[in-house]
């Protein structure tokens, strides 16, 4: 199983979300295209109430063998089923790498 897959299943597991997107972005930044930076969209009831902090320690918590091992980077975009309908069902754009060989 790949990295995304990995992910992917381990947060279906520890979240039981209702919408679950995991982007391998390695390809966006500098340095070889790996599994090395990736952006998850969730959305879950367990979120509602929970503050931004206490959400992000819940992933990497799930997470924590994947950010030992080789995940450089992960942006998180972790709503509640409200706060998703709020958002009108959007998570941000990923900006471009600033970093090294992709710099412009």
């Amino acid at each position: 199983m790949n990295t995304q897959a990995t992910i992917h299943s381990k947060l279906v597991s520890a979240l039981n979300p209702i919408l679950l997107q995991v982007d391998n972005e390695s390809h966006l930044h500098s340095g070889p295209a790996t599994e090395s930076h990736f952006k998850v969209t969730a959305v879950a009831e367990v979120f509602d109430g929970m503050p931004a902090v206490k959400r992000h320690q819940r992933v990497y918590g799930s997470l924590a063998a994947e950010l030992a091992n080789g995940v450089h980077a992960m942006a998180l975009h972790l709503y509640s089923p409200a706060e998703w309908a709020q958002r009108q069902q959007t998570a941000p754009v990923s900006p471009q790498c600033r970093g090294g060989s992709k710099q412009a």
